[in-house]
C-alpha cells in the first residue's frame, strides 16, 4: 500500500474519532516537520514548539481536509505558516530574538571546537555556508521557498506545486533561478 493511501485511511480514521490513527500520522512525519520548521527557526526548543503547534493545527482542520493534495503537502503548508506566524511574532520581540542569536554562536563554536580541518578550510566553508545561506536570504519568497523545498527537504517537484500552489513548470523556473542566483554570489569564492 503506498504512503499516500495509508495516509488516506489514518486521516478517515481520525475523522470517525480514532485520536490514534492521527497519533501514527504525527510519528509518521514528525522528524520532517521539525526539519522543516528549523530551516525558519533556529533555536531547536522553538521548532518543537512551533511543530507541536502546527500538528494541533492540522488536527483541529483535519475535519476540513478534503484529500485534493497528499496529506504531507497539507501538513508541509500547515508548517510553513505557522512557522512565519511565529518568525512575525518573534520580530516585534527584539530581546527574545537576541538570546537566540547568541545561542546559535555559542552551538557554532561548539561545532568549530570539533573539526579538525585547517583555518584554511573552516574559513573558506564558512564563507561558503555564509554566503549560501545570504544569497538564499536575498532571494523572494516564492523562489526561497522552492529552492529550501527541494534542496533541504528533498521534495519532488510535483509536491513542491502543491505546496506552492502552481504548475510544475513555474516551479522548475524558480529553482533554476533560485539556483542562478546562489551560483552567481558563489562564484567569486569558488575561483579563488
Amino acid at each position: 500500500m503506498a504512503s499516500n493511501d495509508t495516509d488516506k485511511l489514518l486521516v478517515e480514521r481520525v475523522k470517525q474519532g480514532d485520536k490514534a490513527a492521527f497519533d501514527v500520522l504525527v510519528l509518521k512525519y514528525q522528524q520532517r516537520v521539525i526539519n522543516l520548521v528549523s530551516r525558519f527557526v533556529r533555536s531547536h526548543a522553538d521548532a518543537l514548539d512551533v511543530t507541536q503547534e502546527a500538528f494541533l493545527k492540522a488536527y483541529r482542520a483535519l475535519p476540513n481536509f478534503r484529500g485534493d493534495s497528499a496529506f504531507y503537502t497539507w501538513l508541509y503548508r500547515i508548517a510553513v505558516n505557522t512557522a512565519k506566524n511565529f518568525l512575525a511574532t518573534q520580530s516585534r520581540r527584539s530581546g527574545e530574538l537576541d538570546q537566540d542569536i547568541s545561542e546559535i554562536e555559542q552551538i557554532e563554536a561548539n561545532d568549530a571546537l570539533r573539526d579538525k580541518a585547517t583555518p584554511e578550510r573552516l574559513l573558506l566553508r564558512d564563507e561558503i555556508q555564509a554566503t549560501v545561506i545570504a544569497a538564499i536570504d536575498e532571494l523572494p519568497e516564492d523562489l526561497r521557498m522552492a529552492i529550501m523545498l527541494r534542496e533541504v527537504d528533498g521534495m519532488s517537484y510535483e509536491d513542491i506545486a502543491g505546496v506552492m500552489e502552481c504548475p510544475i513548470g513555474t516551479v522548475r523556473s524558480r529553482i533554476f533561478r533560485a539556483r542562478e542566483a546562489v551560483d552567481k554570489q558563489l562564484k567569486p569564492l569558488l575561483d579563488e
